[in-house]
């Protein structure tokens, strides 16, 4: 999340929201039976949400998505769709800026919205016996935001300080590096905050288009935690979505690979040298995903056991932490490992990578391991996805967004279990035979004839 999308999420002073905080403190106490009864509640107008009844905290949880986000910012106007989220809570309906996040601050609820490449997230926590109220200004947030001058001239300049700090930091002018490099024009390879051209031409008249062909129905996803039975939710669904468009306007989107093969060296004289390398990743639909999940935790997603971690930190102490993971979004997959070194050691760090990589190709993990990672994957599931109503809602929309299905957290073990190690020896091979873009952020990598020349756009 960036610093505006941060700001934009207000935590209010009223006695309401001090209660509100108080009782956040003691929401992992959900109990996990709670988190998997999930109902499927469609509205008379046919919004269909995913619900989570808990009476035991007065509190309501929503968390929403329309599909688009920032892969929809048109030509020239890169940033919109990042603009746009930080304004939902400065002015809608007949209220203006102050007016509106003072009446939220007296029904004492916290509202956010943020994007991502393929989507506009929003979210809304609330006391129950508020409710209606916290209902009513979401809708005029959802259907009539205001998107004035003074809100849009004010988000615009934090973002542009955002973007300005951005020139002179290294890792985020590699990043960018590492984005065009990877998808070139495609909409991936863009920015999400845009660039100070971009954002500076976007104005109110496009960001009401932006909103009317992004928000509807039929591009909306919804999850609901808390203390809110199915009869009422139904009516809530219809006052916040209901008078919305039925079909979105979005423009296509391609399919793309990363462009793999490539070294990408970003010279800098610092102490510490970044290193990424990205390989294919899988679709969360394949059929291998579940072996390509359990591949990638015992390859570098799983702290403390990984190989990647084992040899990298454990053996050599070349660096703090090392990393894989899966990045799969709508329209391109990934696998990446990700680590930092003393600059003076990252050309060993850099083999020792691509030498446990290689391991795994040619050996795979043992059944032992993939037993053991197997127990863990099943068990951890709960902490890291159902230990809030925050956490849990969240869950919910993923869930949906990849098309799961509601019964996904009772099938999930058995998915898992099901998987043999012929299966992940076989999709380490697919994935990691291929050869890798690498990104280097530092002094040139010492021996490497190709250090030090810069990638050029």
């Amino acid at each position: 999340m960036n610093s505006v999308r941060a700001a934009r999420t207000r935590f209010t002073t009223s006695a309401a929201v001090f209660v509100l905080s108080l009782l956040f403190l003691i929401l992992p106490a959900i109990t996990a039976h709670a988190a998997v009864d999930i109902q499927s509640v469609k509205s008379d107008k046919g919004i269909t949400a995913w619900l989570v009844e808990d009476h035991s905290l007065p509190i309501v949880t929503i968390r929403f998505v329309f599909d688009g986000g920032s892969s929809q910012d048109p030509a020239g106007k890169e940033g919109l769709a990042n603009l746009m989220t930080g304004l939902f809570d400065e002015g809608a309906g007949d209220l203006d800026s102050e007016a509106f996040q003072i009446k939220l601050d007296d029904v004492g609820a916290e509202m956010g919205f943020s994007e991502t490449r393929d989507g506009i997230y929003g979210s809304m926590r609330m006391l129950s016996n508020r409710k209606d109220e916290a209902f009513s200004l979401l809708k005029l947030a959802v259907e009539k935001p205001r998107f004035d001058q003074q809100p849009i001239d004010r988000i615009r300049a934090q973002i542009l300080s955002g973007i300005v700090a951005g020139e002179r930091d290294p890792d985020t002018i590699a990043q960018k590096k590492w984005l065009r490099a990877l998808y070139g024009d495609h909409p991936y390879g863009r920015v999400e905050e845009g660039t100070k051209d971009s954002i500076a031409t976007v104005t109110a008249d496009d960001l009401h288009a932006f909103h009317e062909a992004i928000f509807a129905k039929d591009g909306l996803h919804v999850a609901v935690v808390g203390d809110i039975d199915a009869a009422t939710l139904k009516g809530k669904l219809d006052s916040v979505f209901g008078d919305l468009p039925q079909e979105q306007v979005l423009k296509p989107v391609a399919d793309v690979a990363p462009r793999l093969g490539q070294q990408l060296q970003v010279t800098y004289d610092l102490p510490q040298t970044s290193l990424q390398l990205a390989y294919p990743g899988v679709k969360r639909s394949a059929p291998d995903f579940y072996a390509a999940a359990l591949m990638n935790q015992i390859l570098g997603g799983s702290d403390f056991t990984s190989h990647l971690f084992k040899q990298v930190r454990e053996k050599r102490g070349l660096a703090y932490s090392v990393s894989s993971g899966l990045i799969d979004r709508d329209h391109s997959s990934m696998l990446f490992i990700a680590t930092a070194t003393r600059s003076d050691r990252a050309s060993e760090t850099l083999n020792v990578v691509r030498d446990t990589v290689r391991q795994m190709i040619e050996t795979g993990p043992t059944e032992a391991e993939l037993a053991a990672m197997k127990t863990y994957m099943i068990g951890a599931y709960a902490i890291n996805n159902l230990d809030s109503s925050g956490s849990i809602a969240a869950t919910l929309l993923e869930l949906q967004l990849d098309r799961l299905g509601i019964d996904y957290i009772q099938r999930r073990e058995a998915l898992i279990n099901g998987v043999t190690l012929n299966e992940v020896k076989a999709v380490a091979k697919k994935l990691l035979s291929v050869a890798p873009a690498v990104l280097i952020v530092g002094p040139p990598l010492s021996g490497d004839k190709s250090a030090g020349q810069d990638k050029k756009e």
